[in-house]
């Protein structure tokens, strides 16, 4: 049988062909799917008594194209979808099976969806959740759907605290969502971050992004343990967490760090720290979106391979160390991405579109800097990907490790304000050293403020 075009199934279907018996006995899997995916919409005469019979197919493919086009079906007979539901074993299936049923929005399924409430895929359960939303007014089926907030599974537990919690704890911002405080904009506080931060309002940031200090790797970051080190950095993302505008984003630049033996009768000891920090991260609200792999020259990194080159024993390899890693996460929040585009105007938004030859993978090749007075410094190009893919302009940028200073200028350079915060008075002065002089008077000057003056500022 030669294989049939979309406009020839559809023009089959217009002429009221049988498409049952073209289908009957048809071998070939492929042209069956093919014919089942074009059928496109319905009409209300359709003859689908074939399409019931392919419930019994042997193929899931087969079965779960057949249940999409009896969802489409204007008097669908949800009892023998009840039936192939009780003993269909292709989860997909299954799911299509509840969907289709969904969409007939007739409260004599109820029963049938509260019995798939109990079912062992989430995925199901969500898809019963959703026929059953549909019945706005009905008390029953809140009074089902409400306990599920404490369901097992998280995919779960999201949607029924959308629905029926989070409205009743959303606060009101005290100011539109693509705005910040003048007193935060072009600011660099020379103090320790947690201090600076108790006088920064609640929902003030659009974007932090920061290189956090690496577990006692410098001289600058010296903590008594690893614990006490991670115990730090989670009340430091706590409170960025607080700052930080509904559904917005962190950028953490991180990864495993060394600790050099004590002597030859020891071991070094390395410290994970991206995979550690994930989980103090996660449960304060942060929800994970990306890792972002930064790839830098092997010549510009310490030579770790250096001795297995030499006697290439096993058990004693250590590759060099070529990437960082850039976690991407999300204040966690019910609204869309779409939300948050929504409250700029459209010429913020059409300025802020990114340009071509942006990167489309999560592995970024960037050379990294090196600087005299600061160790650890972040490349022009890392912050300017960061900054243009997760902000718009106007919006404020947060480094709580301000360092030498390049989240600001990059933020500056990209129209967007920045505000920093930085303990070390080398790097602080480092910093206002390296400030450009106000030169127009649209441009915001950047202020440098000791915490005595910033408090004095917010008030």
């Amino acid at each position: 049988m030669s294989i049939l075009t979309k406009q020839e199934i559809i023009s089959l279907k217009n002429n009221k062909v049988n498409l049952g018996e073209l289908l009957k006995n048809q071998d070939d899997i492929s042209y069956i799917n093919f014919v089942l995916e074009n059928l496109g919409q319905l009409s209300h005469d359709f003859n689908g008594d074939f399409l019931y019979e392919l419930l019994q197919h042997s193929h899931p493919q087969v079965r779960f194209n057949a249940v999409k086009n009896i969802g489409k079906l204007k008097n669908l007979d949800a009892n023998l979808l009840i039936k192939n539901y009780q003993v269909e074993t292709d989860t997909k299936v299954r799911r299509e099976i509840i969907s289709s049923i969904g969409r007939q929005r007739h409260i004599q399924n109820k029963s049938f969806l509260f019995n798939v409430l109990s079912d062992t895929d989430p995925k199901i359960v969500c898809q019963a959740i959703r026929a059953l939303l549909v019945f706005e007014h009905d008390k029953t089926i809140e009074a089902r759907l409400r306990p599920l907030v404490n369901h097992p599974n998280e995919m779960v537990r999201t949607v029924i605290y959308k629905e029926f919690f989070a409205k009743f704890h959303q606060k009101n911002a005290t100011l539109p969502h693509a705005e910040t405080y003048d007193f935060l904009k072009n600011i660099v506080v020379h103090a320790d971050v947690l201090k600076a931060l108790t006088h920064v309002p609640d929902d003030s940031v659009h974007l932090t992004f920061t290189s956090p200090p690496y577990y006692n790797a410098r001289d600058y970051a010296i903590y008594p343990s690893y614990q006490a080190y991670l115990e730090f950095l989670e009340r430091v993302f706590t409170e960025t967490h607080r700052i930080t505008k509904e559904g917005r984003f962190l950028i953490v630049n991180t990864s495993p760090v060394i600790i050099p033996r004590v002597s030859r009768a020891h071991s070094s000891k390395r410290y994970a720290i991206p995979f550690d920090l994930h989980h103090y991260l996660a449960r304060n609200g942060w929800e994970f979106i990306d890792d972002i792999i930064w790839l830098k020259p092997e010549a510009c990194v310490k030579n770790r391979i250096g001795g297995f080159m030499q006697h290439r024993k096993p058990l004693a390899y250590k590759p060099n160390a070529v990437t960082e890693y850039l976690m991407v996460y999300r204040k966690q929040t019910e609204k869309l991405l779409d939300w948050n585009i929504r409250s700029y105007d459209d010429e913020t938004v059409k300025n802020s579109k990114v340009s071509d030859g942006y990167e489309t993978t999560n592995v970024w090749k960037i050379d990294p800097c090196f600087d005299k007075i600061h160790p650890a410094v972040f490349p022009v190009e890392l912050c300017k990907r960061v900054i243009q893919y997760y902000s718009y302009k106007g919006d404020l940028i947060f480094d709580p490790f301000g360092g030498s200073g390049t989240v600001g200028r990059t933020a500056k350079s990209l129209d967007r304000f920045f505000f920093l915060t930085e303990q070390e008075p080398v790097y602080f002065e480092y910093m206002k050293a390296k400030s450009k002089p106000q030169t127009l008077f649209k441009e915001r000057q950047t202020l440098f403020l000791t915490l005595e003056q910033f408090v004095e500022s917010t008030k």
